[in-house]
């Protein structure tokens, strides 16, 4: 028994196992371009939409100064942005959040989108 069990165990090993993108936040930098004209990542500053600065981690709808959907607000009760979140997201906006104010369609590769996260996950090592 222990000999079929040791080979399961070894034979579920060699299974590929599904992996989040990780992304390059050099190539998030250029593919948030077109994020850019709403928001600023490397600021604490609002523009149309609010900062992204900080985003991965932070609650969603939660900074002060920036007055937000009521769509957003009630979605992003007891939510935090983490990677999945913003990959949901961020592949179409209206979709997840009925009645959001961002006119943006979405990200619709999947490569942009993993590399859009990287990049706000730490935008100084995007190259900006």
């Amino acid at each position: 028994m222990k000999t079929s069990s040791m080979l399961m165990l070894l034979s579920s090993l060699a299974l590929p196992l599904p992996a989040l993108a990780e992304g390059d936040p050099v190539a998030g930098a250029k593919a948030f371009k077109v994020c850019s004209a709403c928001h600023i990542a490397t600021e604490a500053k609002n523009k149309v939409g609010p900062t992204l600065q900080g985003v991965v981690g932070r609650p969603v709808a939660s900074i002060a100064d920036y007055k937000y959907s009521t769509a957003m607000t009630e979605f992003g009760q007891g939510k935090v942005w983490d990677e999945a979140l913003l990959t949901e997201y961020l592949k179409a906006p209206k979709a997840v959040v009925k009645g959001t104010k961002m006119a943006f369609a979405g990200v619709k590769k999947d490569d942009d989108l993993a590399n859009i996260i990287a990049y706000l996950k730490d935008p100084a090592a995007g190259g900006q």
